[in-house]
């Protein structure tokens, strides 16, 4: 029997989780693209620009293992009040600096590290919270819920964004920011969870090694972070960086642009998908349709031509939804929830990562081996890196502890 994907929505506090990571989820579409225009207003310069969206990077990915350690040892709900607080506010003082006329690089990049510091502390906070929102039957279409309004956000902010830089400027959008990040904390606000969401304290490196111990004493945990590590790092470097350089050489940037947002369309019908098809080896079909994502390097590798690339990116999209629900419910439903944020804030650092080694070693790769070389070779390290983790006893057995539905 399968469960209506709206089904979540009738727990109230799932109503309020989700339209919390909804709007900031909203915010964080506008914050780069209007941050960036900034940037290039008040400099013109690109070291300029990657210093300042580099030191959001730098922070983020420092501080994730700290994030996922205070979010099991304090109230997730009032964590999240406070960070998309803290994002409001650096986001009013970045708007005021750009408004005012007395926006610098450093005071720039100064803001970015905050904002960063800020969003690794609520990414744990945010993922580890759904199962205390719902009944463990509506796991699978509560995260499909999220995911896909989140998703929604993302791509109603690309667009706001683009609309408020183009005809207010990049001050006016940053401000437009600050008050959807103030929208998400007074959304949080209205979850209300029982004393159990609060950890016992204990030094800060003895829950550190106690969220490193549950992590790496499951296999199917690490092994799937490893696989990412790889896929993640093989998408940034062919989809940010060989991808637009194919584009500009055959169909255009209007191509392009067309075929990031059909993989997103195809995320969003990979959101629904999920919510309703749960079969007992849910984590086996996530990771086992990870090999999709292979297909738009294929497709630029091979065929260069824009229709096969958007059956690509729309399969891609799905697949990827996919694994993205399988993984969450199969994390929520094992791991024991006084240390799912910190398990989760190691996922996160694993998968994120090797990021940028596949942005910078992308480019010298495509001039010294080939542009086709490359984005092959990166599709047969995804299905490689896929194979090798089906091959774990541990994912194909995992199989749902929680009834599919009600009854």
């Amino acid at each position: 029997m399968t469960t209506p994907l709206l089904a979540p929505l009738r727990e109230a506090r799932f109503r309020a989780l989700v339209t919390g990571r909804s709007l900031a989820d909203f915010g964080n579409a506008v914050a780069p693209f209007a941050l960036a225009f900034a940037v290039v207003d008040l400099t013109g310069s690109a070291v300029d620009l990657g210093i300042v969206v580099g030191a959001r990077s730098i922070a983020n990915v420092l501080l994730l293992l700290f994030g996922g350690m205070l979010a099991d040892r304090l109230p997730r709900s009032v964590i999240l009040q406070g960070t998309e607080t803290a994002a409001a506010l650096t986001q009013g003082a970045i708007a005021a600096s750009v408004l005012c006329g007395f926006a610098s690089v450093p005071l720039l990049a100064g803001l970015g590290l905050v904002n960063g510091a800020v969003s690794a502390i609520s990414l744990p906070a945010a993922a580890s919270l759904t199962p205390l929102t719902v009944p463990a039957h509506l796991l699978a279409p509560a995260n499909a819920l999220v995911r896909l309004l989140s998703n929604a956000g993302r791509i109603a902010g690309a667009g706001l964004a683009g609309v408020l830089v183009a005809f207010a400027g990049s001050g006016w959008a940053l401000a437009g920011n600050c008050l959807l990040f103030l929208a998400a904390a007074v959304a949080y606000r209205r979850i209300r969870l029982p004393r159990g969401d609060r950890g016992p304290g204990r030094r800060p490196l003895a829950e550190l090694a106690e969220g490193w111990r549950e992590f790496r004493s499951r296999s199917w945990v690490w092994l799937v972070v490893l696989q990412f590590m790889i896929v993640n790092a093989v998408n940034a470097g062919a989809l940010l960086v060989v991808g637009p350089l194919v584009a500009d050489d055959t169909f255009g940037r209007t191509g392009w642009g067309l075929a990031l947002a059909v993989q997103t369309a195809g995320s969003l019908l990979g959101g629904i998908l999920a919510a309703h098809w749960q079969p007992r080896r849910m984590l086996l079909a996530g990771v086992a349709l990870i090999m999709i994502d292979a297909l738009p390097m294929l497709a630029l590798g091979q065929t260069p031509y824009l229709l096969p690339l958007l059956a690509a990116m729309f399969l891609s999209g799905v697949a990827i939804e996919q694994f993205a629900v399988a993984w969450d419910v199969s994390l929520q439903e094992n791991i024991p929830p006084d240390k799912l944020a910190r398990v989760y804030s190691y996922d996160m650092l694993g998968s994120f990562i090797a990021m940028p080694v596949g942005q910078i070693s992308a480019g010298p790769l495509a001039e010294h081996a080939g542009r086709s070389a490359t984005l092959l070779g990166g599709a047969a390290l995804i299905v490689a890196a896929t194979a090798l983790v089906l091959c774990s006893s541990q994912v194909r057995g995992l199989v749902r502890r929680a009834p599919v539905g009600p009854g």
